[in-house]
């Protein structure tokens, strides 16, 4: 039996014009994997009935076996994906009177709440929510939306739809939920779970990682039994290998293939991102982390808050963008600057120890440097940026290095290449390199 395929429909206009970033669409791929179906596409539609029926149509012509959609479940005219998916399936809409009841308890103390509503037109909005496609089965809802398994109607053919609603806060508990009902089970017949591992690696050139696909081919290792993506983030490559139960030796030995090829570079064998891995390694430790930040503006400290949990390993942070401000808040010596300037290594380490002090951390780390377009030189062009870590145990680490891109990548890639450093000296290095 063929794998069973699945195409991902995320439909809103605001998504569809770039005013909201799409979350759902790049989760469901992944978690469709994770149940062992192929994510064929993802498509993005506006608030457009024309148009959802459209990606559906081509997702039947395509031979999917189950799409999911995302939005279009709300009260308000511009909300039609329940009905644009009934229409598909050939189910005609029907009112659940007892969805609607529940939905309205959900309703009812928020209208209370906001104040100057009319309750009456409020339940006759929402009615709207708890009209279902016949035949489909409902799936309870997180906020005010339920969602929907729709599956086409007798004597056609066509894919399951799973209807979820946009927000991820919303859409994520139920997926979760949905996954487990025989219905969507029904829809894909065959799957089998696969494995997965994230390879992590910093420091190597994408260019590089395409001769070890070679030469892991020559050495025999069966790539085409197996999934292996690869992928430039943040600065790092990521190695992202799927296989079925039967190939997990192939993928067993590809992973032993990159991680001895690569040593230490490879500094992420089980999926942990760079901020896990430091965040693990500060609880670890016991310790807390500073930042003093000049070109990145906050975002070091924005990485190191953005988990759950930070506050036990997050002191505090200094933007000290001006030269009188790395003096006055991180006592960086004025001397100091005018000898080497702000976008030098005596001034990053300056600003790493005088967080340290400041802030009273165990830990802290520093960024300085140009991040352009304008402002570089010949001596110091765009991208020249200075890294340090400094702890107070009297360890440290100063780096200098070249980051290519415009600001927004030189920037993002600056936090990276921050992190990596401080996840160094937390393990105990004390060569930069």
């Amino acid at each position: 039996m063929s794998i069973p395929r699945a195409a991902i429909v995320v439909t809103g206009t605001e998504v569809l014009g770039g005013w909201v970033s799409d979350r759902n669409g790049p989760w469901l791929a992944q978690q469709l994997g994770a149940v062992g179906v192929d994510h064929v596409s993802t498509t993005v539609v506006g608030d457009r009935p024309e148009d959802l029926w459209a990606a559906l149509d081509h997702a039947r012509a395509s031979g999917i076996d189950l799409v999911v959609t995302s939005g279009g479940l709300g009260p308000t005219e511009d909300d039609l994906t329940a009905a644009v998916v009934a229409d598909f399936a050939g189910r005609p809409m029907e009112l659940d009177e007892a969805l609607e009841g529940r939905i309205w308890a959900i309703i009812e103390p928020l209208a209370k709440r906001w104040g100057h509503t009319d309750p009456a037109a409020l339940r006759a909005a929402n009615r709207k929510q708890a009209l279902v496609p016949v035949g489909a089965t409902v799936l309870e809802p997180v906020g005010t939306a339920p969602g929907l398994i729709v599956p086409p109607a007798d004597g056609t053919s066509g894919p399951t739809v799973l209807v979820l609603p946009g927000p991820p806060r919303e859409l994520q508990p139920m997926w979760r939920t949905a996954i487990a009902v025989d219905a969507f089970q029904a829809a894909i017949p065959g799957a089998e779970v696969r494995g997965e591992q994230i390879l992590r690696v910093y420091g190597l050139p994408e260019a590089q990682l395409a001769d070890t696909m070679r030469e892991a081919r020559a050495a025999g290792i069966e790539l085409d039994a197996i999934e292996v993506t690869t992928c430039a983030h943040r600065g790092e490559l990521e190695i992202v290998n799927r296989w079925a139960p039967a190939r997990a030796a192939v993928a067993e030995s590809f992973a032993a293939f990159v991680a001895e090829r690569h040593g230490e570079l490879v500094f992420s064998q089980d999926g942990r991102t760079i901020d896990e891995l430091v965040f693990d390694l500060l609880r670890e430790r016991g310790w807390t982390v500073a930042t003093a930040e000049s070109c990145t503006g906050g975002l070091v400290a924005g990485r190191l808050t953005d988990r759950a949990g930070s506050s036990e390993v997050m002191a505090g942070g200094v933007v000290a963008y001006a030269d009188e401000v790395k003096r006055r808040a991180l006592g960086v010596d004025g001397a100091l600057l005018a000898e080497h300037g702000a976008v030098s290594a005596p001034v990053a380490q300056a600003m790493a120890v005088g967080a340290l002090d400041r802030i009273g951390a165990d830990v802290a780390v520093a960024t300085t440097g140009i991040a352009g377009p304008g402002g570089g030189s010949e001596a110091k062009p765009v991208g020249t940026i200075f890294l340090a870590v400094a702890a107070r145990d009297g360890a440290s680490l100063v780096r200098h290095v070249r980051i290519p891109g415009d600001r927004f990548a030189i920037r993002d890639r600056t936090t990276t290449a921050a992190l990596h450093l401080l996840r160094r000296l937390l393990r105990g290095e004390t060569d930069a390199g």
